[in-house]
């Protein structure tokens, strides 16, 4: 098997484990059972941000030295955000629908994110078929500004501040989430390791 094609075997099997994995997490006092499924939007939306802003990272790094190396991980790393990003959405409708009995579609980081990932996507299109690695750096970084600029503006009514788990008292949820976070990374980091050898 390629390492290429290793890599993107080794995502689908940590994204099926993780399914697996936030199956079992602990239940919450007020939401019960379904805790589980915010907990999992919660770790992926995360991965999401922190693969942009690797990306974003990698792309400064690239127009800073002008190394091609930087420039294709900028690529694949902003690749991979969008991917989470995007799936991140109908997590959180199911969130939403579980826990609140309903879609609430005006809500302010929700609109922020399909604006993202509509954006995000016709970015990545696009760079794809411009095809120059500086560009890619510099848009990667500027997208990962810009998401993180206006998501500190968005009001919050279903993500309160601060965080809910972290604020929560209950080391066993807080445990999981962490472990579920680092097992979103690591299929986020296989992803990014397959694009970056296409």
């Amino acid at each position: 098997m390629s390492k290429p094609r290793s890599s993107f075997v080794w995502f689908i099997l940590l994204v099926l484990f993780t399914a697996v994995f936030t199956f079992f997490g602990p239940q919450e006092k007020s939401l019960g059972d379904n805790v589980r499924i915010v907990y999992l939007h919660g770790a992926w939306v995360l991965t999401a941000q922190m693969t942009f802003l690797a990306g974003a990272v990698m792309g400064l790094i690239g127009l800073l030295t002008r190394r091609d190396g930087a420039h294709r991980w900028s690529q694949a790393l902003g690749r991979t955000g969008i991917i989470f990003w995007v799936t991140y959405l109908p997590l959180s409708l199911w969130a939403m629908q579980a826990n609140w009995n309903g879609l609430f579609l005006s809500e302010p980081r929700f609109r922020v994110a399909v604006i993202f990932a509509i954006a995000g996507v016709l970015l990545q299109i696009g760079l794809g078929l411009v095809a120059k690695l500086p560009w890619t750096s510099l848009a990667n970084l500027a997208y990962a500004i810009s998401l993180n600029f206006v998501l500190k503006q968005a009001g919050n009514v279903l993500h309160p501040p601060p965080s809910p788990i972290f604020s929560s008292g209950n080391l066993k949820i807080e445990i999981f989430f962490i472990v579920l976070n680092l097992l979103i990374l690591l299929a986020a980091w296989q992803l990014t390791r397959w694009w970056q050898r296409k």
